[in-house]
């Protein structure tokens, strides 16, 4: 709660607990509004009030529960999110704020009712109470720093613009197909710039066959090739003069409007992926555990930033290394009931950081002797090579544990040793 607010002074929680009762907020938010709920200890309602979103309405919550409370930490709130102002805002009035899974609390919904009845302010009340009797299986919100708060946001921005440009990209392959088959057997890949320079200028067949060596040259220069330029230009030429089938002429002409268009949008899109990746790099090396995860074998400058800001920087969130693998998705989940047991891989997880981990465990492969070995004893033991990768992942997961814990670089020696083969392994 602000200074100003009520004028309380912050106290540890367990203090708080042994002198004052808790009180248990549910929030249930939408975009315009929430719905809150006040219980106290017992269950019993204190209050009830929908807040519009915004100044005014973190203001009349702060009211609201300063009619009640002696305390910031006395008051456990319960959120489906953990991010935005209006998070950001009761985190930093001191409120105990645990952000919880809606998938958790719609099996929670199901505890208390079989009817299927659901309403915002019933969910506020559910909150309240899950919170109340619950919140030892929740955690609370991280406490994030903003330069890694400014770093996940730059990196999703990225990966989002990605994910977009691919889609355009398959569209333009599809699209492509249907009338322009000598330009998927020239070009690779369709977001590279000699493709878009080339069917920029010559979107369709017939006009490729006028472009000359010269043109073809001049093309691929403004885009920014500098070298072999003419082995280029001269296998471009040849590529988009094979003899293909034709599509009518009227179809040509549409399909060449819609190809220009695209590769218009996939070009801007590189220009603003090039402009985020350099804004991204910047803030992540100048975060104090950038060098910590540059480190380790497979992360680079994106793809340490990926993981740095999905994983965040409270060095109290992961108290072990098991809680980061679980986080991450990457470690295994068992199933047991009766004399059934089956360990499979977890499906509700970050998709975001799983991914991440997922290509840092394949680029491991190539610079670090102990991944490659861990990996091939997977594959041997008779994993395929998805499983053997999400081996690996969680196992670089926890070496990053460790590093970021004791705040020490990777050392391939002190994370495979243990792991090496002995004579009895070999004899096996």
């Amino acid at each position: 709660m602000p200074p100003g607010v009520l004028g309380l002074k912050q106290v540890s929680t367990a203090s708080i607990e042994e002198a004052i009762p808790l009180i248990f907020v549910g929030d249930d938010w939408a975009e315009d509004h929430h719905d809150i709920h006040l219980m106290d200890a017992d269950g019993a309602r204190l209050a009830s009030r929908r807040l519009p979103e915004g100044l005014a309405g973190i203001r009349g919550f702060h009211e609201l529960v300063a009619a009640h409370a002696e305390e910031p930490g006395q008051v456990v709130i319960g959120i489906e999110t953990d991010r935005g102002l209006w998070v950001e805002a009761l985190g930093a009035a001191g409120y105990q704020v645990f952000a919880v899974n809606p998938l958790a609390v719609a099996r929670y919904r199901d505890r208390h009712q079989v009817s299927g009845a659901k309403s915002d302010a019933g969910d506020a009340k559910l909150l309240a109470d899950l919170v109340r009797t619950d919140r030892h299986n929740h955690r609370p919100i991280a406490g994030d720093s903003p330069a890694v708060e400014a770093i996940k946001v730059l990196a999703r921005g990225h990966q989002n613009l990605i994910w977009t440009r691919t889609r355009h990209t398959n569209a333009l392959r599809s699209a492509l197909r249907e009338y322009y088959p000598a330009a998927l057997e020239t070009f690779d890949d369709l977001a590279d710039r000699d493709a878009l320079a080339i069917l920029g200028r010559a979107p369709t067949p017939a006009q490729a066959e006028h472009l000359s060596l010269s043109k073809i040259r001049s093309a691929l220069k403004a885009a920014g090739r500098q070298r072999n330029l003419d082995t280029t230009a001269l296998q471009i030429q040849q590529g988009l003069r094979t003899e293909q089938l034709a599509a009518p002429a009227a179809v040509t002409a549409a399909f060449a409007v819609t190809t220009r268009a695209a590769v218009g949008i996939i070009a801007e899109l590189n220009r603003h992926i090039a402009d985020l990746e350099a804004t991204l790099a910047e803030h992540f090396e100048t975060h104090p555990d950038a060098d910590i995860y540059l480190s380790l074998p497979g992360l680079g400058v994106i793809l340490g930033a990926r993981v740095l800001g999905e994983f965040g920087d409270d060095p109290n969130r992961y108290t072990t290394a098991k809680s980061r693998k679980n986080y991450a998705g990457t470690s295994p989940l068992t199933v047991a009931s009766g004399k059934k047991r089956a360990v499979l891989a977890r499906h509700v997880r970050n998709r975001r950081l799983y991914d991440a981990i997922d290509q840092w465990a394949f680029c491991a492969l190539r610079t670090s002797p102990g991944a490659r070995t861990f990996y091939d004893h997977h594959r041997a033991a008779g994993d395929t090579h998805h499983q053997a990768l999400r081996a690996l992942g969680n196992r670089l997961v926890g070496i990053l544990h460790g590093c970021l814990r004791h705040h020490t670089a990777y050392d391939e020696h002190k994370a495979w040793a243990h792991r090496q083969t002995t004579p009895s392994d070999q004899a096996a």
